[in-house]
């Protein structure tokens, strides 16, 4: 569906005069539905009609309060795509085009990042600037609709917006959502690139991109994981699954299904402790081990230094947050892409939607891993 018929299909002609939102009050707190007045765009803003916004596993650790920095009542969704409903000002995107009434358009989630801290510009780490905001994540619901699971979003003065790539539905780029540019910079941390043995742990979002963007790097991508449902997935995708259910030893997996060879980088997607180690054992000797699937504490897990680390003569990285180079190649990624299995339509594959007002079951599903990616449909 082009984004003209979107716009025209769920334009109203009448005067809106308060919009609904998802709520999360209180950690622990079930999501609750609120009433806004609308929202009004200020010098320099844009306000966005919601078609999509995604349920990350980070909204999980919002509600039970596992994220710090979080300013409760808060409006999750710091992914999400629409349409630009009115714009104030002369606003254009990062490649320059103006934004107009009636364009689909996305945005990257954090802003106010400062650009003149030691982070942004001697260590050249600006996803650790102190001063950046996450919409859905730092913004409490008193400062206005800065999260996505709302019907109308505020995108301030300095938020980095992005029309919709040709050839990009705005499901499938909520299907891949932060987990595909969350994927990239994961991907680039690891430096893959063509012929390389790219071992993914964990078949959910995150992974399961890291997989992709691994695969579109031109590696050889194996997935692994413990939970059939979410390998079942893999595999229509077109992925070399492993089960751990059925491994006693998981380098001794990868070793005897890659005909004797390890893995060049692996990256560990799944936010379990015992999983570092494991996965520290299945890269060959002089390879690269990338976590970005802690994103909060889960708690502890034993490395031998020696046998884990120096022996191998391992490079260990750490990847938090994006920039927005890694929002742009997702953009363009989504809209070119082909797995393994050929599929390009991933949101068929991926993606469960549910309306606004069933936010705590989509919450619920996520937690549960009943599914691969929940997403709020408020079409």
């Amino acid at each position: 569906m082009t984004g003209s018929l979107v716009l025209e299909r769920t334009q109203s002609t009448a005067v809106h005069t308060t919009f609904r939102a998802a709520v999360m009050p209180a950690p622990g707190a079930p999501v609750e539905m609120k009433d806004f007045p609308m929202v009004t765009a200020g010098p320099g803003e844009v306000v966005m009609r919601t078609l999509y916004s995604e349920v990350c596993g980070t909204d999980v650790h919002i509600q039970d309060g596992k994220v710090d920095g979080v300013p409760y009542p808060v409006i999750p969704g710091h992914f999400s795509v629409g349409v630009a409903e009115s714009v104030n000002g002369h606003v254009t995107s990062v490649d320059g085009r103006p934004i107009r009434p009636g364009d689909m358009i996305s945005f990257l989630d954090v802003h106010r990042t400062c650009h003149k801290c030691r982070h942004c510009l001697i260590t050249k780490t600006p996803t650790k600037c102190t001063k950046r905001k996450v919409y859905g994540v730092t913004h409490s619901s008193t400062e206005g609709p800065l999260g996505g699971w709302s019907e109308r979003v505020l995108l301030e003065d300095d938020v980095l917006i992005a029309h919709l790539p040709k050839g990009l539905e705005p499901k499938r780029f909520i299907a891949g959502g932060c987990a595909m540019p969350t994927a990239i910079h994961a991907v680039e941390r690891g430096g893959v690139g063509p012929g390389q043995l790219v071992v993914v742990q964990g078949a959910g979002p995150v992974g399961l991109c890291a997989a992709m963007a691994a695969f579109a790097a031109g590696a050889q991508v194996v997935v692994c994981d413990f939970a059939e449902v979410r390998l079942k997935v893999a595999a229509q995708l077109g992925f070399d699954c492993v089960n751990l259910s059925d491994e006693e030893n998981a380098a001794d997996a990868i070793h005897k299904h890659s005909g004797g060879h390890m893995a060049d980088v692996v990256i560990e997607a799944t936010g379990a402790p015992a999983a570092v180690p494991a996965g520290m054992s299945m890269v060959r000797d002089g390879g690269c081990y990338v976590i970005v699937g802690h994103y909060s504490d889960a708690g502890e897990t034993a490395i031998n230094p020696y046998r884990h680390i120096n022996q191998k003569h391992l490079e260990v990285r750490g990847t938090w947050g994006i920039e927005y180079r890694h929002f742009h190649r997702a953009l363009h990624l989504l809209a070119t892409l082909t797995t393994p299995s050929g599929i390009s339509d991933i949101e068929t594959v991926l993606t469960k939607s549910f309306p606004l007002d069933r936010a705590q079951d989509a919450l619920d599903a996520v937690r549960r891993r009943d599914v691969v990616k929940a997403i709020i449909s408020l079409q």
